[in-house]
This record gives C-alpha cells, structure tokens and sequence, in this order.
C-alpha cells in the first residue's frame, strides 16, 4: 500500500506504517525529524499530486482551527485565517484518494465543516496521557483501542511555552500511528 502521511514532520506515522511493510512518505514544509522518505514542501506540489497514493493521513496545521488556544488569539485576522485553514482541510478532504483520514483536535472544524467521525485518546492506545484528538474518516473504520492504561496526564495541554511547544504538541502518539497503520494497513 502506498500511504501519504501529509503535513507530518515528525515521521511517526510513515515510520509505523513502513514497519508494516507499505511504501510510506511524509510531506511537510519542515524537515522530517527521522530519516525516512519524506518530501519536504507542499501536499499540493507535483511530486505529491502526480503520485497514486491508496491512503492518505493528514495532519493540518491546528493553530487557527482548535478550540484550546482561541480564547488568546487577539488578532484582527483570526476569522479570515480560519476561513484559509477551512479551506485547506476541504482541499485534502477531496485529494484524489481512496481513503482518507484528517486529524486535528477537538476545534472549529465541528462547527465550520461538520463534526468528527471518531474522537480517541492516548490513554486508549498504550499513553497515559490526555490529548482529545478527532478523525475525519473517508473509507476508513473507527480505530479500535489497542491498550487502554490507567493515568490521565495532560502533558501536552501544559507544555510550557518554548520554541519547540508546537511541534512537541503536534507530534502523533506511537501507539496511535502504530493502530492506525495495523488497522489500517490492510
């Protein structure tokens, strides 16, 4: 299976799905954190969009999308932003491929689009810790919870503020991508 893992800098989900034996890229603007393929630049660039991809995993920015962080967003611009990132995600909604999933917190994509078709936890999948997570799913089941653990943390709700904040917060649990790639995979 050839599986596109889209706005991914960390290489957890191409690395989970390679370690099931699929041909898995990641595309992002940022370098890739692990060596892998990655092509670094747009998922609308034509080496991405000339590619036959059998499932895509998106992963848009949620920075002008989520709910947590709206409340200190005091720029003028915030709708127009939200109306831009809106955009994008319907745009990889209709990539050209068979299945698709869309990942980004619990925000403004339930109101603006419409609601998620499956929301899951760390907690449900080997991590101990809190980060609500919704998934758009094309084509796709639910995932199902691999090791439900004791332990709520919300680790990532009080990430301190530092220069590596929004990647630490972006990044996908391994046993999530590891789910979705068993899962998935077929």
């Amino acid at each position: 299976m050839r599986v596109l893992a889209a706005c991914e800098f960390s290489g957890v989900v191409r690395d989970a799905f390679t370690a099931c034996g699929h041909e898995a890229w990641s595309c992002d603007y940022r370098p890739t954190e692990r060596p892998g393929k990655h092509y670094q630049g747009s998922v609308f660039d034509q080496f991405i969009v000339k590619q036959e991809w059998d499932l895509m995993i998106a992963h848009p920015d949620c920075t002008f999308l989520t709910v947590s962080g709206a409340r200190w967003m005091r720029i003028e611009w915030r709708e127009e932003a939200q109306l831009m990132a809106l955009h994008f995600v319907k745009a990889l909604w209709r990539f050209p491929v068979e299945k698709i999933a869309i990942e980004n917190p619990i925000g403004k994509l339930s109101s603006l689009w419409h609601g998620p078709d499956q929301t899951i936890q760390p907690w449900q999948f080997g991590h101990g810790e809190t980060k609500a997570t919704c998934l758009w799913l094309k084509n796709l089941p639910q995932l199902r919870p691999t090791q439900i653990v004791d332990g709520r943390n919300e680790r990532v709700w009080k990430e301190t503020p530092s220069v590596e904040r929004t990647k630490n917060r972006s990044r996908t649990y391994e046993g999530i991508a590891q789910a979705m790639a068993e899962q998935w995979g077929g």
